[in-house]
């Protein structure tokens, strides 16, 4: 099933009417089309020192699947490392890092704990770990695993924007984004993040690779304490968690301060990594 592109007589368009032809993207073990975004250097590929990728997600953006509805979270993870062996056949040799953003980190954890040594390195920011603990109570979640059985479709409420981030504009921008679903989120789906959350906490105590942590004090969607339970539980001796005080769940997309840390956070810890890599591979 998995191959890069279509057949060019595919009548397969994302949700935004575009064909797929005209899109990147990969078709994962159901068939579906999943888009992809690359960031190529214009220089020669030799002096390509590390791969990053953004891994397609079924349901989400200009990639095929209901919205947020999965069958299984273990989707998220099989699709993604679909796409890193691609990118290792592109790219052979070369250090890859993960990174993933909110349920992106969830998925980010699970995948490098399924393949430890496909990774030079994680990077999380604001990752889900753990359930808010207003949102998992008890009653609420067994009220979630009866909902599931009869109305798994049933919507109990969309993310308020206003706890992206403390940036009006990136605010706007995210309500007026056509590819963000602004629905509600399903029934089914919230029992498939608590799966994760579940797994998650199996996983945390197996991984050893490079970890770095950004994450907001003031985040209201991702808990703050899933960070802090993963610096206690991982492995890793190279691990290193930085909050950033007051901050909401985009830190990337927050004050023009905030960001701009986090981005120089970002640069520098990947060219730590990419270097040990180097120096790894020449010994």
């Amino acid at each position: 099933h998995s191959s890069r592109m279509p057949e060019e007589s595919s009548p397969k368009r994302s949700p935004q009417n575009i064909p797929y032809k005209d899109l990147p993207h990969i078709v994962n073990a159901d068939g579906q089309h999943l888009f992809c975004r690359y960031w190529k250097p214009a220089a020669a590929a030799r002096s390509l020192r590390c791969t990053f990728l953004f891994s397609p997600t079924v349901g989400h953006g200009q990639s095929e699947g209901d919205r947020m509805v999965v069958s299984d979270f273990h989707v998220f993870i099989r699709d993604s490392l679909q796409h890193i062996d691609l990118m290792k056949k592109d790219h052979p040799g070369l250090p890859i890092l993960i990174l993933g953003h909110s349920m992106g980190g969830a998925i980010s954890i699970l995948t490098a704990s399924e393949r430890p040594s496909d990774f030079s390195g994680m990077l999380l920011i604001s990752p889900l770990v753990v359930a808010s603990p207003e949102v998992a109570t008890p009653i609420k979640v067994f009220a979630a695993k009866v909902l599931n059985l009869v109305l798994p479709n049933l919507s109990l409420g969309s993310i308020d924007p206003s706890a992206i981030s403390r940036n009006k504009k990136e605010i706007e921008s995210y309500t007026s984004d056509p590819l963000v679903y602004h629905g509600g989120m399903k029934v089914s789906f919230v029992i498939q993040l608590m799966n994760a959350i579940a797994r998650i906490e199996r996983a945390l105590p197996k991984l050893t690779l490079p970890i770095l942590v950004l994450h907001g004090s003031s985040d209201k969607l991702c808990d703050i304490k899933g960070s802090y339970l993963l610096m206690d539980t991982v492995q890793s001796q190279d691990k290193t968690l930085k909050v950033y005080e007051e901050a909401y769940h985009a830190l990337h997309k927050e004050l023009p301060e905030v960001t701009t840390s986090v981005f120089t956070e970002i640069l520098t810890w990947v060219g730590q990594k990419v270097s040990a890599a180097g120096e790894t591979s020449q010994t």
